[in-house]
């Protein structure tokens, strides 16, 4: 569905958010719902990367694109490796977090594995109070196969914590046949006041940061 390049941009901030919050910088990133590795790409040229993932198919795509991060089969929420990082990100798998339970679950996994003095970045899709519904568009090709998408996000019901995506994908193989495939996902959306919350309530010291181009994320603190 994406290229590294696509992630170019929002990984640069991502990794001066991180450089920056804390002295010295981190050395060690437990990359949480690490997806197919876009991200990572770009960020493991900075920090010593583990990756985990709940998908097999997903953790195969980054083994061929990062080879010298780590990569652990785990489900986020109950994820323990007894061990801890200099370091937490937690990108896009945490939209998939549709209830405020694995939401916290996810965050306690975070703050299990973050070092005394250590940070962590969680990055979610949308807030509530930012969201807007809306399309996009996007896609690549290879030698042997290329793919186009349209992405519709919607909010049914205004009053509880989910939206719908869904996604009309074209995808056209090495013989230039092409078949039309649909997939709904559902998404968490919560307020910025829950967030910070349930980060406090399991331990961690918050704060929201964001620039013009990028939406806000929540930078914490394991303190000492």
């Amino acid at each position: 569905m994406a290229t590294p390049a696509e992630y170019r941009e929002e990984a640069a901030f991502f990794g001066h958010v991180l450089s920056e919050s804390r002295k010295p910088p981190p050395r060690t990133v437990l990359d949480l719902g690490s997806g197919s590795g876009n991200v990572a790409f770009h960020l493991k040229a900075r920090f010593a990367m583990t990756l985990v993932d709940v998908s097999p198919q997903m953790l195969a795509v980054s083994r061929t694109m990062n080879p010298e991060c780590d990569h652990l089969l785990g489900d986020i929420r109950t994820l323990r490796l007894g061990k801890t990082f200099d370091a937490v990100f937690v990108h896009d798998a945490v939209c998939h977090m549709t209830t405020e339970s694995d939401l916290r679950a996810v965050m306690e996994t975070a703050f299990a594995h973050c070092r005394l003095g250590g940070i962590a970045l969680f990055v979610p899709d949308e807030l509530r109070e930012t969201f807007v519904p809306g399309t996009d568009h996007g896609g690549h090709d290879r030698e042997d196969r290329g793919v186009r998408y349209l992405q519709w996000t919607t909010d049914p019901d205004p009053s509880d914590t989910t939206i719908l995506v869904d996604f009309a994908i074209l995808l056209r193989d090495g013989r230039g046949d092409v078949q039309i495939v649909h997939e709904r996902q559902t998404h968490g959306l919560f307020r910025r006041a829950m967030w910070l919350r349930l980060l406090r309530k399991v331990g961690f010291t918050a704060s929201v940061v964001s620039d013009e181009r990028i939406r806000d994320v929540f930078l914490c603190r394991r303190r000492e």
